[in-house]
């Protein structure tokens, strides 16, 4: 039966003047203007009732009327069951506002003299009463003798209801008793409401955790609905309603909804119930396994933003994670929102698949391809390259070269004019420069640039006027392991190896002399007292300082090298 809230006892309720008058003042008020309704007499006798069904909360009985019978299951005894088919002693009381005749077992005794009042009001026993009708502030009751129930005690919400009580056997319980005065003062709603709690017993007895039950839907808040499932309040947590994200209840759930549940806990201590919609649905990743492969392109929707990257829902109860660093080549993201947006359709690549901890990797850098492998084709060592500049460090600036492809200048190629201490000296982030590639390393993804070599020298002039094969003259710098340094020119130096030309075959050694014993003598002397060698050793071909004729044997204006030969005699 519904229970009016406080809001409604104060909205019926009687004013401080009216419930100051006595009963027997407005009963003559009424009688003066009413006739007595006879009273309904279905309460005074007893009816062998058959068990029809069963409900979460009543029994359902045949009483032998065009109406079913109704009788809580909480007038049964503790430990007490029926089944559809039995037979039991009953009697009407009335009808509830669904038309069905509300029965009690056995039959509910009605007062017949104010002894028998006095014995119900002392053992706070329920009686039978007949509403015989609706008068100010309440409603009058026969119940032996005439009583007066406050409208808030009623259990109805409103007058309108309360002129449907008149003329039907309600049972209540008497809250005031003066035998003097004849005033008799009855409730109704504390039937209801022992009922309701006794109804809420057993139901957190008889609910069991991982049964399924059918409710309905009766509020809604943003961390969930709560749902009457047969007297009693289940919450069902907004992330157990769909194995899909659910931002509130409201976008799946409306009040008044029928629903089918699982439930997943049972606290009967706190009175508290927990169920779960989504478990009844098979879960999405049974078969992600067989879904979802590595390296595999698969859409999605971006679900939600992390600081550490973005979630990806592939289909409902599955989600990727695209992590920060496999949002974009470029080394521009920070943080995901940078990237994409909560919302967003997006194509990403299958980085790997963790069924055992319900994980898939993605990267969404990956659907886009790899810049790198157009740059290992295109950027050649000596070629030239235009973009600006993205970041500055003590040790050099970064240019973008394509997007996701940076270029580094170090300090020592900014400028051949003079020292660079710190490259923002001369540099500035969003500047365009041009740089010409030193070296490309595909597998560090480093490419190493240079401004310095973009100025003409003047070992690119020379080069620029010569070609293998040209004679040319030099200064010998110096040697080292039969290589010598030549300088052709201010700023130009080049390599040779210094090898003399062995004597050709037309030319012969001058006949051997009949050795001369004396100077043979004189010469071992000689070497005696100078430390000298016998044989005075042949001076160097060519030393620091000589002036020597070449023949430039390669040219390499790349890597801006010159080799050199000895000039043949």
């Amino acid at each position: 039966m519904p229970n009016p809230t406080d809001s409604e006892d104060q909205r019926i309720q009687p004013t401080a003047a009216d419930s100051s008058e006595s009963f027997k003042d407005i009963l003559s008020q009424f009688e003066q203007s009413h006739s007595h309704k006879p009273r309904n007499e279905e309460g005074s006798r007893r009816i062998e009732a058959t068990v029809v069904t069963l409900t979460p909360d009543s029994i359902l009985l045949d009483i032998g009327f065009k109406t079913e019978g109704i009788l809580p299951l909480t007038a049964l005894r503790p430990g007490e069951t029926v089944r559809p088919g039995d037979k039991l002693l009953v009697s009407v009381k009335g009808r509830d506002p669904e038309g069905y005749y509300e029965v009690a077992l056995g039959k509910i005794s009605r007062p017949i003299d104010w002894p028998s009042l006095e014995q119900a009001f002392n053992e706070k026993a329920t009686i039978v009463g007949t509403v015989t009708a609706a008068i100010k502030g309440g409603l009058s009751v026969d119940v032996g003798v005439r009583a007066f129930m406050p409208a808030s005690r009623s259990g109805v919400r409103d007058t309108a209801e309360m002129e449907k009580l008149v003329g039907q056997e309600i049972r209540c319980r008497i809250t005031k008793l003066d035998v003097t005065e004849e005033d008799v003062v009855v409730d109704r709603r504390v039937i209801a409401e022992e009922e309701e709690r006794a109804t809420k017993e057993r139901r957190y007895s008889e609910i069991q955790e991982g049964e399924t039950v059918r409710g309905t839907v009766r509020s809604l808040a943003d961390y969930g609905a709560f749902v009457d499932i047969g007297g009693v309040d289940g919450l069902l947590h907004v992330a157990e309603i769909s194995w899909s994200r659910v931002n509130k209840p409201s976008d799946l759930l409306s009040v008044g909804q029928e629903i089918e549940a699982r439930v997943l806990k049972v606290d009967p201590e706190k009175r508290r119930i927990s169920l779960g919609m989504k478990q009844l649905l098979p879960h999405p990743w049974d078969t992600a396994a067989e879904k979802y492969k590595q390296g595999e392109r698969v859409r999605g929707t971006v679900s939600r933003l992390a600081d550490f990257g973005a979630f990806v829902e592939l289909e409902p109860g599955v989600e990727g994670l695209i992590h920060v660093s496999e949002l974009s080549w470029s080394k521009k993201v920070r943080k995901p929102s940078d990237a994409v947006k909560v919302g967003e359709t997006v194509e990403a690549v299958i980085l790997g698949v963790n069924v055992p901890e319900r994980r898939i990797s993605l990267g969404l850098k990956q659907a886009l391809g790899d810049p790198w492998i157009e740059a290992a084709k295109n950027l050649t060592i000596g070629s030239v390259i235009e973009g600006p500049v993205v970041s500055i460090t003590k040790f050099g600036a970064f240019v973008q070269i394509a997007e996701g492809v940076e270029g580094m200048i170090h300090v020592s190629e900014i400028s051949a004019e003079k020292r660079i201490n710190h490259p923002q000296d001369v540099l500035k982030v969003g500047q365009t420069v041009k740089a010409q590639v030193l070296d490309v390393d595909g597998a560090k993804r480093n490419v190493r640039l240079s401004i310095k070599q973009m100025v003409p020298s003047s070992l690119d002039e020379y080069i620029a006027e010569h070609k293998e094969g040209d004679s040319v003259t030099g200064r010998v710098q110096q040697v080292n392991g039969g290589v010598a340094k030549v300088e052709l020119g201010e700023g130009v130096f080049a390599t040779c190896r210094m090898v003399e030309e062995a004597p050709t075959k037309e030319e012969k050694p001058a006949a051997a002399k009949p050795a001369d014993l004396s100077s043979l003598s004189s010469m071992l002397q000689s070497r005696w007292k100078s430390g000298a060698s016998p044989i005075a050793a042949k001076p160097d071909a060519s030393s620091a300082g000589q002036i020597r004729s070449f023949r430039i044997s390669k040219l390499d204006p790349a890597s801006k090298k010159i080799e050199l030969e000895l000039a043949r005699k």
